[in-house]
Order: C-alpha cells, then structure tokens, then sequence
C-alpha cells in the first residue's frame, strides 16, 4: 500500500521560490560571461578546462618568449651580416688599390696617396668592428667592455679586446643559435700575418716604401683575410636564415595554441545570446506558472 505524501503549501512556496532561483542564478551565469566575455571566471567553472586553460596559457608564453629571443638574434646578426658586408666590399677597393701600386709608373705624390685612402679603410674597419648592438660590441664575444678592438694612438697598433666566449639564443624547444662572431674569426687571430688590420697596416707601408715584393705577399694575405671574411659572412647568413625560420615556426604556433585557448576560455556570443533569451523566456514562464500555482489565500484579502 503506497502511502501519499502530502503537499503543504510550505513545501509548495519552498520549492518554487527555489526553481526561480536556480532559474535566476543560470541567466545571471549566462549574462556573466557575455558580458566578461569567457566561459571560465573560476576553476569550479570547468575543473578541466582551467587545468588546460593553464598549460595552454604557459605554452603561450614560452612561446612568445622564444619570438622575443629570436628578434634579438635577427637583431644581432642582421649588424654582424651588414657590417660585414660593408667589410667585404672595402677588401675589395683595397685590393684595387693594391693591384694600382704595383704598377711601376706610380710616382712618390701617386703612391703616397693610395696608401692614405688605404689607411682611412683601415680605419673605418676597425669603426665597424667595434660596432655595437644593444650597447655590446658585435664582434667582441661576451666582453664587458665597450669595444672589442682598441687603437694605440702612438703607433697605430690595434689589438683585439674581446674574447671567444659564444653568445646564444634559445628560439625553440631545446634550439639555441649562437648570435655573434668573435673579431678574430671575422678579421684573422691577433699577431697572425693574415690578420686582416695587420695586412692593411702592410700594404700601407709597402707602398710608401715602394715595396713590390712585399705588395705581392700582402695581396695574398689580404686574399686570405677576404676568404676568412667570406667564410664568417657565410656562416652568419646561415645562422640568420634559421633563426628567422625558427621566428616563422614560433609565429605559427603561438597563433595555433592561442586558438586553441581560445575555443576553451572565450564565449561563443551567438550562443550565449540564444542561451540567454532561452533561459529569459524559461525564467518568465516559470514565474507565470507560479503565480498559478501558488493563489491568493483569504488572509492575503483580509490584509
């Protein structure tokens, strides 16, 4: 024998006054999230959905960190490649000029010329390889002074600062790019007769001194030096091409996990909106079929 149970309208306010709550509480969730524009405020939103919401959002930022590294390492062999260059091309004026003081016709006026516009080459190789970037001399390795090639002013000399300590970037998952090159791997190891300040230093003085000999050892010095040159400009330029790939792929990727994040945290407002207007039309049908429900009683008359 099933006993029935009874309906006071106690219970009867109770339970309706807490369906219209519950109903108030999921439009005020709704409207929460249009109006912040995410679906997680809270981790008790969607346990799962905080836990990879938060290894998404690490990924993005090691990823940007990488994007940031691998524009400083664009930044730093971009100078290294550029000035280079510009060396190269001064090699060769050089050697031109070289090539113009073995030709015996050269007067003392002719040859001291050529060994003066050799000698502002000199010095402006030497302005380039202490050319700095971000306040570092480029070809200085990781010294901390300020240039990585010093000129005496008595004799001339110039000796080389810096050390062949590596500077490096990490642009990737356990990819690191070295970003600089030493002066003595781009211009020749100090005190070595192919070092490329020490051959120009020669060719200036074999000229004034009308030494063809010593033209003729210099130039294959000088064609030495060039070679090294062409072989650090090389190098540099590989390095740049990966380095900029690696920016490319971390560009990629950040655009790919940010989606991914975003398909997890963001609202999708046409949804939401239709959610909302549901749970509104929900909201007021409920509150009509209470107002049915529950009737006036005479004490409500008698007030």
């Amino acid at each position: 024998m099933t006993i029935p149970s009874r309906v006071t309208e106690t219970s009867m306010h109770t339970k309706a006054l807490g369906d219209l709550q519950r109903s108030m509480a999921r439009g005020q969730r709704i409207q929460s999230q249009i109006s912040g524009g995410k679906l997680l405020t809270r981790p008790s939103d969607s346990p799962t959905g905080t836990v990879t919401s938060l290894q998404l959002r690490g990924e993005v930022r090691a990823t940007q960190q990488y994007g940031r590294n691998a524009d400083d390492g664009l930044g730093w062999l971009g100078t290294i490649q550029d000035k280079l260059g510009d060396a190269s091309t001064s090699i060769i004026r050089v050697r031109d000029l070289t090539l113009q003081a073995l030709n015996t016709s050269n007067n003392d006026q002719s040859r001291q010329a050529l060994a003066v516009e050799i000698d502002n080459i000199r010095d402006t190789l030497l302005d380039a390889a202490n050319t700095k970037y971000m306040n570092r001399p480029v070809f200085g390795g990781t010294t901390p002074g300020s240039e990585a090639y010093a000129k005496d002013p008595n004799t001339g000399e110039i000796t080389y600062l810096g050390n062949d300590n590596q500077t490096t970037r990490t642009v990737g998952p356990n990819a690191k790019v070295r970003i600089e090159t030493t002066g003595q791997e781009a211009f020749g190891k100090q005190g070595d007769p192919t070092e490329l300040f020490t051959v120009l230093d020669n060719i200036s003085k074999s000229i004034r001194n009308n030494d063809a000999a010593g033209l003729n050892q210099n130039l294959q010095n000088l064609d030495s030096a060039h070679d090294l040159l062409k072989s650090a400009l090389s190098d540099v330029g590989a390095r740049y091409n990966r380095v900029e790939q690696m920016k490319q792929s971390a560009d990629d990727h950040l655009l790919s996990v940010t989606s991914q994040l975003s398909d997890i945290e963001d609202v999708d407002l046409p949804k939401a909106i239709m959610e909302l207007q549901i749970q509104q039309t929900s909201y007021q049908a409920a509150l009509a079929a209470t107002a049915k429900v529950i009737q006036p009683s005479l004490i409500d008359f008698l007030r």
